[in-house]
Order: C-alpha cells, then structure tokens, then sequence
C-alpha cells in the first residue's frame, strides 16, 4: 500500500520482498519442523503425533512467511523513498529523494540464481541510517526508476533547479600595437 501522496506526487514503484527472498526462511523452517518431528517420533513412537506435528510446523513455516513478506512494502514516488514493515506494530522509513546521495544494489550468488538483490540507498543521514529495499525481485529496475526520478530532468524530482550560469562582465578588446 502506498504512503498517503502529497498533491502532484506519483508512484513510479511499489512492490514488496520477491517470494524468492524468503526460500531461505522456507527451508529453514522446513528444517527445524523436520528435526522436530524426528525427535516426536523418537520420544512417543505415534505415527499420529508425528503427522500433526509435522502438518502444523509446515502450515506455521507458511504462514509466518507469507506474513514476513506481505507485512513488508517498499514505494518509490517522484518525490521520496517509503519502507513499511510489520502489521500490528509499525516501522515506517522515509526520505525525500533529494537526500539520496547513491543507489547500489547486491547480489550474492544464490539471490543471482533468484534473480533478486538488495537495493541500498546512501542518504545525507549517514551510515547510521540503512535505508534498504531487501529481496527484491529485479534490483536493476528499481535502481533505474530512482535514477529516472532523482535524474530525469524534471525539476522537483529530487533535483534542485539548475540556475542559470551567472553573467560575466564585458571583456575589453585589446586594440594591436601601432
């Protein structure tokens, strides 16, 4: 969901961490339910146990995933960067495009595989202050639309107007000798 626009602002992106992004927590999840079940199976010998187990680590791994994904939103205006996360408590991040000093993104070699990344702004506010697009799909393109944002030409998209150069005053003209 975008953030509440100001008047003459639009979207150019919105989007939440790729499904890709979480794979990780998937199969660590998968993992523990797993070693979990094993040690059910081992204490009470209950086939049944075992299975319900199983069913409720599995359909918990899901859940919290879907929920970790959705719950999390980024939105790029021509105006400013937006992060949303979580749904009962709230983190918002903000900041106005002119603030941004570099746009990188990342990619290890499995998000390469998934072809997602993290994308990190460098704001005026310093290092203190990460300002990240994590785990999204196509990190290129969203560092593309904050360069045609910060970058297109259009006043007022991050970019202060240029002023005009200042006049310089008239040169005398040398007369030759003689």
């Amino acid at each position: 969901m975008a953030p509440k626009l100001h008047p003459g602002e639009r979207v150019l992106y919105e989007g939440h961490p790729s499904w890709r992004s979480i794979l990780d927590f998937y199969l660590k999840g998968f993992l523990i339910t797993a070693v979990v079940c094993l040690g059910v199976k081992l204490i009470t010998d209950e086939t049944g146990t075992t299975t319900v187990v199983a069913v409720v680590g599995v359909a918990l791994t899901i859940l919290i995933g879907f929920i970790k994904r959705v719950a999390t939103s980024y939105t790029i205006t021509d105006h400013r960067l937006h992060i949303k996360r979580g749904i009962i408590s709230r983190e918002i991040q903000e900041t106005r495009l002119e603030r941004v000093q570099n746009v990188n993104y990342s990619q290890g070699v499995f998000q390469r595989v998934l072809q997602i990344g993290d994308v990190d702004f460098d704001t005026a506010a310093g290092d203190d202050y990460n300002f990240i697009f994590a785990g999204v799909a196509d990190p290129a393109d969203v560092v593309h639309q904050v360069d045609q944002a910060t970058h297109g030409g259009t006043p007022g998209l991050g970019e202060p107007e240029q002023s005009a150069p200042p006049a310089t005053a008239p040169t005398q003209q040398q007369r030759p000798p003689g």
